[in-house]
């Protein structure tokens, strides 16, 4: 007979085709086989009994700010939360950690520090600035999965925004290097004038912060970044979009045969901005929370697939930076990594009608594919064995003793969600089970 590493046996399969009881089957941490009942034997067994079994998660988009910024969250503590929300790979911004990725020298002191300490399997987009274009053929060999780049200010003087002429030649650049470029879509000069504007007023509530990043200014940097990439012929990502219009003109370019994709945020498919003033800095970010009715259409595109990838844009922040009677000086970032599968487990499978095929190409599949993060994402034979446990229809209110975060404070806390992870499998190894963390870091390095 034969004997393997690990048989999950008796689970609810979520594959790329189907939802079905199937079992798994893995040797050297991949996937082996897969059919309706496994005849060998194996030096560890589970038992999945009424339980649907989903690929780990693959968050494209947190800020784990180490090295540097660790005070505002590690890669033990950001990974440890990934786990506990069945996430098993991730890719960290170049910002906010010290130094921000914006070469190789600075690419390696992150690679070292995850090596070391994420949970997790990890990749990173590299920065492109003003400041950098030299550099980004030298982060490209690092293996970097593509380039983060701001149209408006990015929060951080180290990481400056791109105008509009280094977007361009970065993306010139890119495109030879066959990676894409992701951008934070918002017009520069609105979102400042605004501030300005609002802050010399003496307008530095919730509601004005809010009023200084209306919707055309993300619609109008989506048009216009799209505009450099046909031109350039270069792959593009919109990170984080808040908006229906910003989909729809994604949409409308994918008609032209312009390479784009979009992500969204849990946080724009959970809140609306009238539930900023309740929740104050906890539930600031950029772009903001937006009207119920951009919300609805939002989920509206998710339902019909116009949107490719949900993420978390994890932002963490020590709680000092996040006090201050000026909304506008708050810092801006939403902690939710851990909560992302919840949400799309809630809110569209059970809610909305979501299939659970989908909620799964949303969170692993799509990511890991545009990316180009080989044998990720999918329950397949010849993948990593990354897979999450979770009990469907258990109902559990989210507290904050449940987060991992270094900082234990999210917008998601005292939300009910449907859907538990019971347990977190990477590459054939537990490393989350029944609430705790049971696995040293053993994260590896991904790179396409």
């Amino acid at each position: 007979m034969s004997k393997y590493d690990l048989i999950i046996r008796n689970g609810i399969v979520v594959t790329d085709e189907s939802v079905e009881k199937l079992d798994i089957a893995v040797a050297d941490g991949v996937v082996v086989e897969l059919k309706p009942e496994i005849t060998g034997i194996a030096i560890e067994e589970i038992d999945a009994h009424g339980r649907y079994i989903l690929p780990g998660g693959y968050d494209c988009h947190v800020h784990f700010n180490e090295p540097g910024r660790t005070n505002w969250e590690s890669l033990l503590t950001g990974t440890s939360s990934l786990a506990a929300g069945g996430m098993t790979s991730f890719t960290d911004m170049p910002l906010n950690s010290t130094p921000v990725t914006t070469n190789g020298e600075n690419f390696d002191l992150k690679l070292e520090a995850a090596k070391r300490n994420s949970l997790v399997d990890y990749s990173f987009w590299g920065g492109l600035t003003p400041n950098n274009l030299e550099n980004l053929e030298e982060l490209a060999e690092r293996g970097v999965v593509g380039f983060k780049a701001f149209t408006c200010f990015s929060g951080l003087e180290e990481f400056e925004g791109a105008d509009d002429w280094t977007l361009y030649k970065g993306m010139e650049i890119a495109a030879k290097l066959g990676l894409p470029v992701s951008v934070h879509a918002e017009n520069r000069d609105i979102t400042n004038k605004l501030t300005d504007k609002f802050i010399k007023e003496g307008k530095t509530t919730p509601r004005d912060f809010l009023n200084s990043r209306p919707e055309i200014s993300e619609i109008e940097a989506v048009q216009r970044v799209i505009l450099f990439a046909e031109e350039t012929k270069c792959k593009l990502h919109i990170a984080h979009i808040s908006t229906a219009r910003g989909v729809q003109l994604v949409v409308e370019a994918r008609k032209k045969g312009i390479d784009v994709t979009c992500e969204t945020v849990s946080q724009y498919l959970t809140f609306t901005e009238d539930d900023l003033e309740g929740l104050g800095a906890i539930g600031k970010c950029c772009p903001p929370l937006r009207a119920k009715d951009t919300k609805e259409k939002l989920w509206g595109h998710v339902l019909v697939g116009n949107v490719d990838i949900v993420c978390s844009d994890h932002s963490p922040a020590p709680f000092e930076l996040k006090k201050d009677s000026n909304f506008f000086k708050v810092w801006g970032g939403i902690s939710g990594c851990q909560s992302t599968m919840n949400v799309m487990l809630t809110e569209g499978y059970h809610n909305r009608g979501l299939s659970l095929i989908d909620v799964f190409k949303l969170i692993s599949l799509n990511p890991a594919e545009r990316f180009g993060i080989k044998n990720k994402g999918a329950i397949k034979i010849g993948y990593d064995a990354d897979v999450v446990l979770v009990d469907l229809n258990e109902s559990f209110v989210l507290k904050n003793e449940d987060l991992f975060y270094m900082h234990k404070v999210s917008p998601l806390v005292g939300l009910n969600f449907k859907g538990k992870i019971a347990r977190t499998i990477l590459r054939g190894k537990t490393i989350f089970q029944d609430g705790k963390i049971v696995s040293e870091p053993i994260g590896k390095f991904l790179r396409p």
